[in-house]
């Protein structure tokens, strides 16, 4: 498989997940990097009206975890860990992460991401370790690609 379809295989993934019901992001993958954009809303609101950390952390999260999926066409990759900075509070327009891998070895993937506000200014920043988890990305849900119905006449 070349990486354009492996690419589109993964945003096939993504937006079949159920949590991505709720967020509505869309996702663009490229070699070693991603980028996820959404809309926000007041269902993502703390009780003072501001984003929660918790969407702040899916985007960096995701973001970086494509990133490094991008380069791993096998196996399905996990979190190990993942740090996040917050350093803008936001609460409408836009929030668009932007990940890419800064290292890969024979064990692991490290990515960072940054998620911007509508602006472009920096709002919050992270990094991850992944590794790859025994799952084949053959078998998860969503990595293939929609094949044309036909109707018999």
């Amino acid at each position: 498989m070349d990486a354009s379809e492996h690419f589109e295989y993964l945003i096939r993934m993504h937006d079949s997940v159920k949590i991505n019901e709720f967020y509505q992001p869309t996702l663009a993958v490229g070699e070693g990097t991603a980028e996820i954009e959404i809309n926000l809303s007041e269902a993502f609101h703390h009780a003072a009206g501001g984003v929660h950390g918790s969407v702040y952390f899916k985007m960096l999260d995701d973001a970086a975890w494509y990133a490094a999926n991008s380069l791993e066409q096998e196996y399905f990759l996990v979190t190990v860990s993942f740090t996040t900075y917050i350093t803008r509070p936001v609460s409408s327009g836009k929030m668009r992460a932007v990940g890419r891998v800064v290292n890969k070895n024979t064990s692991q993937f490290i990515s960072e991401a940054v998620v911007y506000d509508a602006d472009g200014r920096e709002i919050g920043r992270g990094n991850g370790v992944f590794v790859r988890s025994k799952a084949l990305l053959a078998n998860a849900q969503g990595y293939t690609l929609k094949t044309a119905q036909t109707n018999p006449k």
